[in-house]
């Protein structure tokens, strides 16, 4: 992906939205699969791009149905809907570049809005106006399913090495808006 530099000044988070390089980005990181799969041992059943529940909160079963490419990215354009408006929330009176906004949106789709609000989270430092602080905050977040992603011995077929990629491309992206 091509570095996104900033010249603009930070915006009110409340004012910003995730742009279509963000939600792109974040389709093109999640893949598409038309049938339920399970993406990493120890991890829970997505489908389309990556969602884990359809829009009225049920849980996505391996079970289920295939679908379209269509409706994979109506799922996820709603599932974002709904997490942007918490995000939104979560951080009152916080200003951020729009690189920023769709990094940090993206975290939120992958790790969770209750992630989050958790105290080693990116949120805690960009309440406090700590913006580089909150870079490195992503590199904390490389754990799934008990396994510390960052490290080799993870990396095999069923293993989790691309959450730790992603985690360092969103680090370097953050980085360089700052």
């Amino acid at each position: 992906m091509t570095p996104i530099r900033q010249n603009a000044a930070r915006m009110a988070v409340a004012l910003l939205t995730m742009s279509g390089i963000g939600f792109s980005t974040w389709q093109a990181s999640e893949g598409y699969s038309a049938l339920p799969i399970v993406p990493t041992e120890g991890d829970v059943p997505t489908i389309g791009h990556g969602s884990t529940r359809y829009e009225d909160g049920t849980p996505v079963r391996l079970n289920d149905p295939p679908i379209t490419r269509q409706r994979a990215i109506q799922l996820a354009h709603n599932l974002h809907d709904q997490e942007e408006a918490g995000f939104h929330a979560s951080l009152p009176g916080v200003a951020l570049h729009q690189s920023e906004y769709d990094l940090y949106l993206d975290w939120v789709g992958q790790y969770g809005i209750g992630n989050w609000h958790k105290p080693r989270s990116p949120r805690t430092q960009l309440l406090q106006g700590n913006y580089r602080q909150a870079c490195a905050a992503l590199l904390i977040w490389r754990f799934q399913a008990g396994r510390d992603c960052s490290l080799p011995r993870h990396w095999g077929p069923k293993g989790c090495r691309g959450v730790w990629s992603r985690q360092q491309q969103r680090h370097d992206r953050c980085m360089e808006a700052q």
